[in-house]
Parts: structure tokens; C-alpha cells; sequence
């Protein structure tokens, strides 16, 4: 290097910054830097050498059609959950059905499509999951804390699927969809249709947060 170049990056610390608003924005900055971090973590590590290993898209896959419910356990509303194209979502389903993981089931209540279940071999590769990792890692936190954690990952996640005017996904238990003033069984306002205990704690495409639901 001669005397008058410079090098790429600077090689001193940047002085901090002038006013609190900045701060703020680079602590974010690195909350979110560490989110995603952690989803590396879960998937850089994982070996599988008695069956054929899973992409991270795979995974996510598995995972969401084990915890949809019934509306929703659909190649589309997986896209929308996965937030990528309807081709490429068909494209991660037909994968797994190929590997006898998933498998597609005709949709009584629509017969324009077709519902998506998991298979017994699915549900037993779900017991290897990598995410299992991070599940103990966040249950090591003390229960206070850890109520504050998903909370704000909660809040987190539905501010930035609405500023991408994306679907915000979440259980029927948390829902204003959800009607509890039945005597038998909550009624969901959506489907209109009573829901069982199983599908209180499912994902659904057509979630709407009851804070916020006028």
C-alpha cells in the first residue's frame, strides 16, 4: 500500500454518536444483527447422517404444516408465512412430499384445492428438530423474562409484517377472531366454525391480533 492510499474501513472506533435517537437506532440495529445470528445458529450446526439432511426453507415447511390448523394448511398460505413466491413455496412442498415427509390431501370444504398434512415420518423428523435448541435456550430464561421475550417478538413481528402489508400469523387462542362467550366451544367469527382445543393453539392465515381488532 503506498503512502497515500487509504484504507477500505476506517481503523478507528467511530465516535459515538450526538444524540440519544441514534444511539437507540444502532442498539436495534444490533437486536435485529443477533435475530438473525441465532437463526444461522440453528441451522449452520445441524447434521444428519442417517437421513437426508433439510434445508432451513424445509424445515420452516415442516414445522408450519405441523402447527396450521385447518384453514390454513395450504401451499398458499404457507407462501405467505414463509414470505416468498407461490412458486417457490410449491416448489419446498412438492420436496417434501417427494420424501414422504408431507402429503396432500383433498380439502373438503374447498375442492378447488388441496390441504397439506404432515406424514408420520414427518412428525418423526420433527423430533429432531434443530429449533429445539434455541426452544431450551429461551426456556432458560427466567419465566418473567421470558413472557417479556415473546411479548415483544409478538409486537415485533406484527409491526413489520404490516409495514410489508404481509399476513400476521398467529395462534386462534390470541385471536379477535376468536368468539370465548359460546358455552360449548370458542367460535371462530372467521371460518365460522367452533374450534377444538387442538386448533386454540394452531397458526392461522387470517389471524388478527384482539388488541387490535376494532
Amino acid at each position: 500500500m503506498s503512502q497515500n492510499s487509504q484504507p477500505a474501513y476506517p481503523t478507528q472506533t467511530p465516535p459515538p454518536p450526538a444524540n440519544g435517537e441514534a444511539a437507540t437506532g444502532a442498539a436495534s440495529l444490533q437486536a435485529a444483527e443477533l435475530l438473525l445470528h441465532l437463526s444461522r445458529l440453528v441451522h449452520g450446526g445441524q447434521q444428519d447422517d442417517k437421513t437426508q439432511a433439510l434445508t432451513p426453507a424445509q424445515w420452516t415447511a415442516l414445522r408450519y404444516f405441523a402447527r396450521a390448523n385447518r384453514l390454513s394448511r395450504t401451499p398458499s398460505a404457507f407462501s405467505e408465512f414463509h414470505a416468498t413466491t407461490r412458486g417457490t413455496a410449491s416448489q419446498v412442498v412438492k420436496s417434501l412430499i417427494a420424501m414422504g415427509l408431507l402429503e396432500r390431501r383433498a380439502n373438503q370444504a374447498d375442492g378447488r384445492s388441496a390441504l397439506i398434512e404432515v406424514t408420520p415420518a414427518g412428525h418423526e423428523r420433527l423430533r429432531h428438530d434443530p429449533l429445539a435448541a434455541l426452544g431450551a435456550a429461551i426456556d432458560a430464561l427466567d419465566p418473567q423474562t421470558r413472557q417479556s421475550f415473546t411479548r415483544s417478538l409478538s409486537q415485533i413481528g406484527v409491526t413489520l409484517a404490516r409495514h410489508r402489508r404481509a399476513p400476521v400469523f398467529g395462534k386462534c387462542a390470541d385471536c379477535g377472531h376468536c368468539d370465548r362467550s359460546q358455552p360449548d366451544a370458542p367460535w371462530c367469527r372467521c371460518m365460522q366454525d367452533g374450534l377444538d382445543g387442538r386448533e386454540m393453539d394452531a397458526l392461522c392465515v387470517d389471524f388478527s391480533p384482539a388488541t387490535s381488532r376494532s
